[in-house]
């Protein structure tokens, strides 16, 4: 018998849940609502974008195109992080519990991952908006299930508006 197998017979098999698998408890949905600021931002940078002239030299289309290109992945990595960061909380830290007090926090999570996606296959002010305000209403079940008091302060980003929090 290997030691290994040995000393697994000796060792709790409890299943331990959390977002890094140790059940540390931290969990902020913080970083999903960051990352759907900054798809509204690089939409908004997207939108801005414009050529000087109907046939812009070679040199500007190099450089639109590029800037087209990174703005574009930042988004869409950024709406990845929104799926990433709702689906951890929403599949490691709510239970059942929580299902009875928010019914529909199943329906609104899938709603923020079809958001996220369509943030990535669109350029559209009315997307990114809607995929914040649903990760914003996440943010504020997320808060209420902690027992802590939601408050909205002003992001301080470009993009302008706020951010779900607690006291």
């Amino acid at each position: 018998m290997k030691l290994s197998n040995l000393l697994l017979k000796f060792l709790p098999d409890e299943i331990a849940y959390a977002h890094c698998d140790v059940p540390c408890g931290i969990y902020d949905p913080y970083l999903a609502q960051v990352a759907a600021f900054t798809v509204i931002r690089m939409t908004q940078m997207l939108e801005e974008t414009s050529v000087s002239s109907a046939e812009p030299p070679f040199d500007e289309r190099k450089r639109l195109i590029s800037q087209i290109a990174r703005l574009t992945k930042v988004k869409e990595d950024h709406a990845e992080i929104v799926k990433h960061e709702v689906g951890v909380i929403w599949g490691d830290y709510f239970k059942e519990e929580n299902m009875k007090e928010v019914p529909d926090l199943h329906e609104k999570v899938f709603k923020i991952m079809k958001l996220s996606s369509a943030v990535k296959q669109n350029v559209s002010m009315d997307i990114a908006n809607k995929l914040l305000t649903a990760v914003q209403e996440f943010s504020e079940i997320f808060y209420k299930s902690k027992g802590l008091t939601v408050v909205k302060i002003p992001s301080g980003f470009p993009t302008g508006g706020e951010l779900v929090s607690h006291k």
